[in-house]
């Protein structure tokens, strides 16, 4: 931004009076301020050298451009002479009252948190320690939320003066102004505040990365304020065609920030060309009604991406936002367009601080969540809390205890920032950590959680588990992790089921799978009947053959008979007379399964089942199973239904044309035919749940669908 482009410039202690003098009216206490100041540093320089006093100068500059009043802008000259000097808060009283004395004593015990609770940067707790002076800092700032503001401003102050510092401590103030000070702007609503907080810190905390992208603006610079000014052009035109004067409303453009460019190519995983909404426009009317009229015009005449619509206008954030959010097709170009009147644009550009310089217009931001903070305990999980509803709704960052920062997706889990910090980590976790606190490797992790992983020496597979992680790099190395295991399982279980059959033991028939080069092969035989049958064969051709390489066996107990339980097949030339499932591991109907023989009975376990594991690796006797084909599978579905006559019936049309049978249908509370959405039971010949969902959701938004039906028939 150009104003905080012009602070960061200055260096003098007159050159920060002429902007301070060009912001405000100078009253006799901000004068008297000045000059307590000014008297009070008088010989301390900072690290880039300048006079200090140009600091609460240029902090007091920044706190009068976001509407500070008189006493904001005396706290703001004054908030370091408490801590740096030898005055005290009873001093400040004195001299200038007790709202400025308030606010001064509000800051100097934010400092002192700070002190206190930060340790040395070569502690692996110093980000545990930012998240406490995070929650205190707000506690400190329940009484008057005008200290916290000002805070905020001396922190973009020290942020465009960073250059001054090392580059360690550099890296370290940009990582804890990412977590701490920027989400605190986007709850008080201070957008212009919290994204060039994100983007100062994002400089310096992956410098390599903010060049990628600030390079790409300046390469293509021409053709993006071309692209532009000629859509910003259609716009105009088409709005005033259509019966709204020029006078009515305002357009501007806009480039996405950088770190929210960032943020979006590393969750998506693609280039900056992709993502959708890189280049907008903001069009500013009058009244909230304008807001829709230009909207209904834009729709009308481009084609809108209806995901990407939201409404904040109807529905706020809980810090005050109001704006339309659309994105359009034009040409071979995709815009965001951004609607909201005067009044939502200055909420949404300056937060609570509107409602002091602007005395008026738009919603005043929740501090709810900032009062609750004193019922609340002080674990850092909890009060990270307070920050994850709206900042980080697609993005969340979190650290490991090094401080190295993640981007995940949210809802992302423990496990998922396992496979982010490496691979082997991810297969390796067996307990997570966050914020010092032991919890499942599935718990889904708020921005700012610091995370500790600890593995085991082996790889750990959990074919469950994929489902819950988000990430696709996790999702794909559990998968992978699962089909090695599948694969050693199966090779086992299949010696294990033919030395039933024949009566061996599992090293004999391993032997022979060695001696006949089956090794790459016999895998099969666990899953596929016909090669199991060919292996029996083949090994009964070498007993005829050689009796000295199996002891020979009557071929008559050899013959295979198909036992049929509910849905169960197995084969086995012993009676079976009862198969039960294994209450250790629960298989669903369709999953890899394996049977473990036990005299006339078999049981049977998921084939990644760890006790089914041990007993396989020690030669259980084993026997070929496998689910009852074309079984109709039983599923629940929750699908959102539009809020109109005749969608729920188009519904049950396109399950009946895909072979779906519907065994029921709840509308919930809504028992009519304009339900939003409904639950419906149904069966299918399709087995695999994701892929039934798939199909569903071509046509329409599938909220939840589960196998209603697990192996034991229970739901």
């Amino acid at each position: 931004m150009e104003f905080f482009s012009r602070v960061s410039k200055i260096s003098s202690t007159a050159k920060a009076k002429e902007l301070l003098f060009s912001l405000i009216e100078v009253t006799p206490p901000v004068q008297r301020a000045i000059d307590f100041a000014i008297e009070a540093h008088e010989g301390q320089k900072r690290k880039s050298g300048d006079p200090y006093v140009v600091h609460p100068l240029l902090v007091s500059c920044i706190v009068a451009y976001y509407g500070g009043d008189e006493a904001m802008i005396c706290a703001s000259l004054l908030h370091d002479v408490v801590e740096d000097t030898n005055f005290s808060t009873e001093d400040v009283s004195r001299i200038f009252g007790e709202d400025v004395a308030s606010l001064v004593d509000g800051l100097t015990k934010i400092v002192e948190i700070r002190e206190e609770e930060l340790p040395p940067a070569a502690s692996n707790q110093k980000l545990v320690a930012a998240a406490l002076s995070f929650r205190k800092m707000l506690i400190a700032s329940i009484k008057d939320i005008r200290a916290l503001v000002i805070k905020l401003c001396d922190r973009l102050h020290n942020m465009l003066t960073l250059d001054a510092l090392p580059e360690k401590k550099r890296i370290r103030i940009s990582e804890e102004t990412l977590v701490v000070y920027a989400p605190i702007a986007h709850r008080l609503g201070i957008s212009s505040m919290k994204n060039e907080l994100e983007d100062r810190s994002f400089n310096y905390i992956f410098p390599e990365e903010y060049k990628k992208i600030d390079d790409y603006f300046h390469q293509n610079r021409q053709a993006i304020q071309l692209k532009l000014h000629t859509f910003i052009d259609k716009v105009k035109h088409l709005l005033m065609s259509k019966g709204m004067p020029d006078s009515d409303f305002v357009i501007t453009s806009r480039i996405k920030r950088h770190y929210s460019i960032y943020l979006k190519m590393q969750r998506k995983g693609i280039s900056i060309e992709e993502v959708l909404d890189l280049l907008a426009i903001r069009i500013i009317v009058k009244e909230p009604l304008d807001c829709y009229k230009a909207l209904g015009i834009l729709h009308l005449e481009f084609k809108p991406i209806v995901s990407r619509f939201k409404d904040y206008v109807a529905l706020p954030k809980e810090n005050g936002y109001q704006t339309i959010h659309t994105t359009l097709f034009d040409d071979s170009s995709i815009f965001e367009v951004q609607v909201r009147t005067e009044d939502m644009h200055k909420s949404a550009e300056y937060g609570v601080a509107a409602h002091w310089k602007y005395k008026t217009g738009g919603i005043t931001p929740s501090l709810g969540w900032l009062s609750d903070l004193q019922f609340q305990n002080n674990t850092i999980e909890e009060f990270y809390e307070l920050v994850k509803n709206d900042l980080y709704r697609e993005d969340i960052t979190v650290f490991s205890p090094d401080g190295d920062t993640y981007t995940l997706p949210s809802g992302a889990v423990a496990l998922d920032f396992a496979y982010a910090v490496h691979t082997e980590v991810g297969n390796c976790a067996k307990e997570a950590y966050v914020n010092n606190q032991k919890v499942s490797l599935l718990t889904v992790l708020k921005s700012g959680d610091i995370v500790r992983i600890i593995t085991s020496k082996e790889p750990i597979v959990r074919a469950s588990w994929v489902d819950a992680v988000k990430t696709s790099r996790a999702k794909n190395q559990i998968r992978v992790n699962c089909a090695i295991k599948l694969k050693e399982i199966e090779k086992r279980s299949a010696i294990n089921i033919v030395a039933t059959i024949f009566g061996k033991l599992p090293e004999e028939i391993a032997a022979f799978v060695s001696n006949t080069h089956l090794e790459s092969s016999i895998h099969k035989a666990c899953k596929d009947l016909s090669y199991l049958k060919e292996i029996k064969n083949r090994i009964n051709n070498s007993i005829r053959k050689d009796a000295s390489l199996l002891t020979r066996i009557k071929i008559k107990i050899l013959k295979l008979k198909e036992f049929i339980f509910d849905n169960l097949v197995i084969h086995s030339n012993y009676n079976i007379n009862e198969a039960l499932f294994d209450y250790c591991c629960h298989p669903k109907y369709g999953d890899e399964i394996v049977a473990l023989k036990s005299g006339s009975k078999a049981f049977v376990h998921h084939k990644l089942c760890d006790r089914a594991y041990g007993e396989i690796e020690k030669g259980a006797k084993m026997l070929y199973v496998e689910w009852v084909k074309d079984k109709m599978a039983s599923y629940k579905v929750i699908v959102a239904l539009e809020n109109q006559k005749g969608v729920l019936a188009n519904f049950l049309q396109f399950l009946a044309k895909n072979d779906i049978n519907v065994l029921g249908v709840d509308l919930g509370s809504q028992k009519n035919s304009y339900a939003s959405h409904c639950e419906v039971q149904i069966e299918s010949h399709i087995k695999d749940a994701k892929l039934l969902r798939n199909i569903l959701a071509q046509r329409f938004r599938i909220i939840d669908l589960y196998s209603q039906k697990d192996a034991y028939g229970s739901n």
